[in-house]
């Protein structure tokens, strides 16, 4: 019984070769080809990141309360620049047109929910451009000057005039948005304007409507003498022909 065990194992033994390559066995090592279709099918994939993401909030920003901050002013842009004046990401925008100020971010909430109330059951997307990164420090009532800026009270941007807030993109009628954005500017403080893509952008407190920023920095021109004409005076009625006032 034993030598026909050991007859088998070693006939079994005897029929095994050893070749170079497998050919069973697949390669670890990927082709060209297979290298390159990976290549092309991962360029539009996003890569793997253990870093958490920082999702902003426009009302709130990622900064220390206990920094102190001035009131500071909004630049308004007057030497060129027209940055913030137009429609960029929307089809429509409320845009401010009477004069800078430093709004709330409890104003800009109540006018960002008053739109999507008004829009309920749309299909829209509401872009914001401007951020509350502004800390306001108030002093309570009846105390005496001095002793500190005050503690931190509410967060505020400022709004230079002529600036776009909000914008807006969707599936809805004109009209609809004019009014809903009519809605969101009672809302804020100042005076505001319904601005569609494509208006003209606005330089300091001059739309450019058919001035270019060329025209607007090159100097006065000089008029001649010669194309004066002199403004005639106006035709006063006789004192006889006019009617006295006292009477009835």
């Amino acid at each position: 019984m034993r030598s026909t065990a050991s007859s088998c194992l070693l006939g079994a033994f005897r029929s095994l070769k050893i070749a170079p390559t497998s050919t069973t066995r697949p390669s670890i090592i990927p082709s060209a080809a297979t290298a390159s279709r990976v290549t092309a099918g991962q360029q539009n994939v996003r890569l793997f990141s253990a870093s958490a993401s920082m999702a902003g909030n426009w009302l709130e920003p990622q900064l220390d309360r206990k920094k102190k901050m001035m009131k500071g002013r909004p630049r308004v842009p007057t030497g060129g620049s027209t940055k913030g004046t137009t429609v960029v990401w929307g089809d429509y925008g409320l845009r401010m047109i009477d004069h800078h100020r430093r709004i709330s971010a409890q104003q800009l909430k109540l006018a960002e929910d008053t739109i999507k109330a008004r829009l309920r059951g749309q299909k829209y997307r509401l872009y914001k451009r401007v951020c509350c990164n502004v800390g306001v420090f108030v002093s309570g009532n009846e105390i005496r000057m001095g002793k500190g800026k005050g503690s931190f009270d509410h967060w505020a941007a400022r709004v230079a005039v002529n600036q776009v807030v909000l914008e807006l993109r969707g599936m809805i009628h004109e009209q609809v948005v004019r009014d809903a954005l009519r809605l969101a500017g009672n809302k804020l403080p100042g005076q505001w304007e319904f601005v569609k893509k494509g208006e003209p952008p606005v330089v300091g407190i001059t739309k450019l409507d058919g001035i270019t920023l060329e025209d607007l920095k090159r100097p006065r021109r000089k008029v001649s003498a010669e194309t004066l004409q002199p403004i005639p005076p106006p035709t006063e009625a006789s004192e006889g022909n006019r009617t006295p006032l006292d009477l009835p």
